[in-house]
């Protein structure tokens, strides 16, 4: 699997994730609780990473390969990975503080 076919993947189930977070969010009265959610969506965040990561065999831990042999920096595939696809975690992120915010 590349990176942008494991972004696509992610950004998917990270969707799917936030409208269930959004869903929990009527039977939370507490705000704190309701911010607590932001968490629990990170947490889920570096989970699925992992998860898609494991049900395609890709060991996190191991050298990205580049083309460019100079880089004195061998990045491995977590930090390749996290680096492609915060952005839609970031996105996705402030979709959930917005809704968490404007419900009360």
């Amino acid at each position: 699997m590349d990176i942008d076919s494991f972004r696509a993947e992610l950004e998917t189930r990270l969707i799917i994730e936030k409208e269930y977070l959004i869903q929990a969010l009527s039977s939370i009265e507490d705000d704190k609780e309701k911010l607590d959610l932001l968490g629990r969506f990170n947490e889920k965040y570096k989970e699925l990473i992992k998860r898609i990561a494991n049900e395609e065999g890709i060991d996190l831990g191991v050298p990205f390969p580049t083309e460019n042999l100079s880089d004195s920096e061998n990045l491995t595939y977590e930090q390749i990975i996290l680096g492609k696809t915060m952005s839609v975690y970031d996105n996705l992120a402030d979709e959930l503080y917005e809704k968490i915010t404007r419900i009360h």
